[in-house]
C-alpha cells in the first residue's frame, strides 16, 4: 500500500500530558508533509479513534495511560489497517530496545530536535525501521551541548529577561511551545526553573573560553 508522494502523511498522536499533545500537534500541522487528522490522551481513545480512521503514522508515548504504549502496539499488530508506531520518549534505560520488541516502527528521544521526529515520521511512512543510537556520555559531559538549537536559542533570550510572552514573539512560536522548549531544557539542565537556568546559563559562560 504505497501512497501517492505528493499526499501528506496521515498522523495520529496520543500523549498523556496536555502540553506535549499541544505542542507536538502544532508541530505536525505547520509542516506541509503532514495531515494531522486527530489526537488523544489515551491509549485507549488512540485505539478508538484509529480503529474507525486509519492513519499511516502513529506517535505515541511510551508511558500512555491506561494501557501503556507497548501493550496499545500489541493490540493494533492484531489490525491490517494500523498505523506504523512511533515511540516519542524519554531515552531512559532500554526504552528504544523495548519499543522496537514491541513492535514500534521507531523511536525518537523526547531531548532531540523536533525536526528529528517529524524526519522519523517520514522514514516511517516510506517502510525504514528509525532507531537512532545516541551517546549519552557525551551529554553528561556537557549538558549545553545537548540543547537543540531553538532550547540554545530559548536559554539566550532567558539570559536576557524575556518572558514566555516575549519570547513566543522573538522565536516566532506560540507561548505552548515555549513552555515544551523550557521544560525540555529545565530537564536536561537539571534545573528547576528560569532563575536556575539563567544562573547555569552564565556560569557555563564563564568557564568556556570565548
Amino acid at each position: 500500500m504505497v501512497s501517492d508522494k505528493s499526499s501528506p502523511i496521515t498522523v495520529m498522536l496520543a500523549d498523556g500530558n496536555p502540553l506535549v499533545l499541544s505542542a507536538m500537534s502544532e508541530i505536525f500541522e505547520r509542516d506541509p508533509r503532514f495531515s494531522l487528522v486527530a489526537t488523544s490522551a489515551t491509549a485507549e481513545g488512540f485505539l478508538g479513534l484509529v480503529m474507525r480512521v486509519p492513519v499511516q503514522v502513529g506517535v505515541i508515548d511510551w508511558n500512555l495511560p491506561v494501557l501503556g504504549g507497548a501493550k496499545l502496539i500489541e493490540v493494533l499488530r492484531e489490525h491490517e489497517s494500523a498505523p506504523k508506531m512511533v515511540i516519542y520518549g524519554d531515552e531512559t534505560g532500554d526504552l528504544p530496545k523495548l519499543a522496537m520488541k514491541a513492535g514500534a516502527a521507531g523511536f525518537v528521544p523526547r531531548s532531540g530536535e523536533v525536526e528529528g521526529l517529524l524526519e522519523t515520521c517520514v522514514d516511517v511512512a516510506a517502510g525504514k525501521m528509525v532507531f537512532p543510537f545516541i551517546d549519552v556520555r557525551d551529554l553528561q559531559r556537557d549538558p549545553i551541548s545537548s540543547l537543540s538549537k531553538k532550547e540554545k536559542a530559548i536559554l539566550e533570550a532567558l539570559s536576557k529577561g524575556l518572558s514566555n510572552r516575549e519570547l513566543s514573539k522573538e522565536l516566532g512560536i506560540s507561548t505552548n511551545t515555549v513552555k515544551f522548549h523550557l521544560s525540555n531544557l529545565y530537564e536536561k539542565l537539571s534545573v528547576k526553573n528560569r532563575a536556575q537556568a539563567i544562573a547555569y546559563y552564565y556560569s557555563s559562560q564563564f568557564q568556556s573560553p570565548e
